[in-house]
Formats: C-alpha cells, structure tokens, sequence
C-alpha cells in the first residue's frame, strides 16, 4: 500500500498551535470528519509537527487516484476546513486554493543500498 507525503505550515503562534494540536487529539475529530476520510479511500492518516511545519503521512490502496483535495460537498467538512483554517498558511509555493502540498521523495535507503550494491559511486 502506497504512502502518499503532504505538507502545510500553522500560524506561527503557539496557542494557535496548541489548540491544533488539541483538535487533532483522539476523540476530538469530529467522528465526521474521520468517517468521511475513511470513506475516500483513505486507510490511515497522520499527521506529524515540527515548530509550525506540518508533514501529513497518508496510506492509500494501489489504486488510489483521488487528490487529497476533498472537495467534499458536505457542510461538516466545510466546517471542519473553515475551523482549521483559523490555525493554518498556506505553504508560499502552493497553488492558489492548494492546502496541502504534495512532497516528493528525493531518497531511499532500499535503493541506495540496493544501488550501492554494484559499486557506483558519484
């Protein structure tokens, strides 16, 4: 099952912090909000913080096409957003309307090793 990789800063702010963080807490999701992840597709989510750098770790089966842009049509999901909305900022090289950023993976220790395997050396 793929890994998909997301990032988003929080207002630089620590009550702002804390309280996202609060949110995030077991039994704090709205039951909404997690059932409606789920049912997407998406078969686990977490959510990792560094100072006001947010990384999202997203598990997804093989053939999970849909963009983590949930566009949802649901009035608890939009509430939901709008909430978080009070602690987030968009990353300054996301597309306009862009939330989450997707990352990239730029190293692997499988293949490095596996590489490293036939002797090249750069």
């Amino acid at each position: 099952m793929p890994r998909r990789y997301y990032a988003l800063d929080l207002r630089d702010d620590d009550a702002a912090i804390a309280e996202y963080e609060r949110l995030h807490q077991p039994g704090n999701v709205w039951p909404e909000i997690a059932a409606t992840i789920h049912a997407s597709g998406i078969e686990e989510m977490e959510i990792f913080r560094t100072g006001n750098r947010l990384v999202m770790v997203v598990q997804v089966p093989d053939d999970y096409d849909v963009p983590i842009k949930r566009q949802v049509d649901d009035p608890m999901t939009h509430a939901w957003e709008a909430l978080m909305d009070r602690y987030q900022q968009r990353l300054p090289w996301a597309e306009t309307g862009q939330k989450w950023v997707p990352m990239a993976r730029i190293f692997s220790l499988a293949e490095t090793l596996s590489a490293g395997l036939s002797g090249k050396k750069t």
